[in-house]
C-alpha cells in the first residue's frame, strides 16, 4: 500500500463517534487501534490520568535515536495528535487525520531513526480543554526535563482551491492566501528557526504551506490557542501547532458531517509526506 492508502485504512478504522462519554465504545474502539499500530514500533506506554474520577489513558511510543548513545543528552521531539471527539461527530478531520499520520510518522522514524529521540502521543480528552496534553507537559515540568520541539497535530485533511475558501482571525487576512489549500504551522517566536525549516520542507515536498509566529503564547490571537499545543506553550516549552485551520476553512468542523468524503486525501498525503521531510531535518 502506498501512503495514500495507508492513511485511507487507518481513517476507516478511527473515524466513528469516539466521544469518551457518550460514545465509549467508539472511544474505546479507536484507541485499541492506535495502541495496535504504535505497538509494531515497540512498547506502547499506556499513561492514565483521572478526570472527574474517571480513568483517561495517553498512548506513548518512544522511538530511540539513530545514536543510542546520545540518548541521554537529547532532549526528544514530542509528537501529538488527540484521538476523542465532540459528542454526535465521527471526527474526521478533528482530529482522525492528526491521528493517522502520527501512525504513519511512527512507521517512517521506526524504520529510520532521527538524531533525536522521539516521543509519539496519541492524547485523550483534548475537546474538554487538552486535559490529556495538559497531564503530559505537566510531567515534564515537573520532573524538570526538556523537549527539543512539540507538535501537535490538528486537522491536517481539508482542502479547498477555491477563492476565498480561507477566512482568518482580524487583521491576518492581508498576509496570507484567500484560498483553503495550505497547511499552517503555528509557533511562539522562539519556534521561527523550526517554523521556516518545516515550512520549507513541507513546501519542497510540493505542498503549499504558510506559518505564524504568535507572541506571547498566543494570548493575543486565540484562535491559535486551540489544541495540544497550548500546555506546552503555557508549561515554557517550545511547541507548533500544524492544522488545516479547522472552522476557518472546514464547514464541517465539530459537525455529524465531519466524514472520510469530505476530506482530500491526497493532500492529506501531501502533508504527511512533508512532515516526514521536515522533521528528518529538525
Amino acid at each position: 500500500m502506498n501512503l495514500k492508502e495507508r492513511l485511507h485504512s487507518h481513517l476507516i478504522q478511527i473515524v466513528r463517534d469516539r466521544n469518551p462519554y457518550l460514545a465509549s465504545e467508539g472511544h474505546f474502539y479507536a484507541q485499541q487501534y492506535i495502541r495496535e499500530q504504535l505497538a509494531q514500533w515497540g512498547t506502547v506506554e499506556i499513561d492514565d490520568f483521572a478526570v472527574r474520577g474517571r480513568i483517561h489513558h495517553n498512548l506513548i511510543l518512544d522511538l530511540p535515536p539513530s545514536d543510542p548513545a546520545v540518548k541521554k543528552r537529547l532532549p526528544p521531539i514530542v509528537i501529538g495528535a488527540h484521538y476523542d471527539t465532540v459528542p454526535g461527530s465521527p471526527g474526521a478531520d478533528d482530529n482522525a487525520t492528526g491521528v493517522a499520520v502520527l501512525l504513519e510518522l511512527a512507521r517512517d522514524i521506526a524504520s529510520g531513526p532521527l538524531k533525536y529521540p522521539v516521543q509519539l502521543v496519541a492524547f485523550d480528552m483534548e475537546e474538554y480543554g487538552y486535559l490529556g496534553s495538559s497531564h503530559h507537559a505537566a510531567k515534564y515540568k515537573q520532573q524538570q526535563k526538556s523537549i527539543r520541539l512539540m507538535i501537535s497535530l490538528e486537522m491536517l485533511g481539508y482542502c479547498n482551491h477555491n477563492p476565498n475558501s480561507q477566512s482568518y482571525p482580524a487583521g491576518l487576512k492581508y498576509f496570507y492566501p484567500n484560498s483553503g489549500n495550505f497547511i499552517a504551522l503555528i509557533g511562539t517566536l522562539r519556534t521561527v528557526p523550526d517554523l521556516i525549516n518545516l515550512s520549507g520542507q513541507i513546501r519542497k515536498s510540493g505542498q503549499p504551506c504558510e506559518w505564524l509566529p504568535v507572541p506571547n503564547r498566543g494570548l493575543i490571537v486565540p484562535d491559535t490557542r486551540r489544541s495540544d499545543h497550548v500546555p506546552f506553550w503555557d508549561n515554557g516549552y517550545p511547541a507548533i501547532m500544524v492544522t488545516d485551520t479547522a472552522n476557518m476553512r472546514n464547514p464541517h468542523y465539530h459537525r455529524e458531517s465531519d466524514r472520510i468524503e469530505t476530506l482530500d486525501l491526497d493532500f492529506l498525503a501531501g502533508v504527511c509526506q512533508g512532515l516526514v521531510k521536515g522533521i528528518r531535518h529538525l
